[in-house]
């Protein structure tokens, strides 16, 4: 391996010997100059840079090789939790609705209490009502008996103060 040389003057082009052409003269070289020789440097440095280039990727490719698929599992664990994550909410949900709707069954036994509770007042009720229907014809039909009798009663003293009364003899 070779030592690189000295920078390039200013102007000179510093780059990989592939880019530079042999028709094209380089700015600041002549054709006798004394660096003639880091061309044929640089194609020893590439090979160089080719093989540090290669001992570098095979030093951390087998590491980046297992980060990748480390990666890979990660990712896919993280599908199949986010699948799990989503069924369990689904899950939640329907839990949820399922108290809800335990909820609305307890409320509508409730009411249906309530309802049974109103129709036995209501029978009750009518129950009672019907008896003091009952018992008010009873008494009317009793009043209207007493106030016939009592008619009948007066028109009797009638009658009898009509007969007791004097009656003025006919003189003939």
């Amino acid at each position: 391996m070779s030592v690189p040389g000295p920078p390039p003057p200013d102007g000179a082009l510093a780059g990989p010997p592939d880019v530079l052409e042999a028709s094209e003269p380089t700015p600041g070289l002549s054709a006798t100059s004394p660096d003639e020789g880091l061309i044929e440097d640089l194609t020893v440095e590439d090979k160089a840079v080719e093989q540090l280039a290669e001992g570098l990727l095979s030093h951390y490719l087998p590491d980046l090789q297992r980060s990748k698929q480390a990666l890979q599992e990660l990712t896919q664990n993280q599908v199949v939790l986010l699948d799990t994550l989503e069924q369990e909410i689904s899950k939640f949900k329907e839990c949820h609705s399922m108290l809800d709707i335990n909820a609305l069954f307890t409320e509508a036994k409730h009411y249906h209490a309530k309802l049974v509770n109103i129709r036995k007042e209501m029978l009750m009720l009518h129950e009672k009502t019907s008896k003091l229907k009952k018992r008010a014809l009873k008494l009317q039909q009793k009043r209207q008996k007493e106030e016939l009798e009592r008619e009948q009663q007066r028109e009797k003293e009638f009658e009898r103060e009509k007969q007791l009364t004097a009656k003025p003899a006919k003189r003939a």
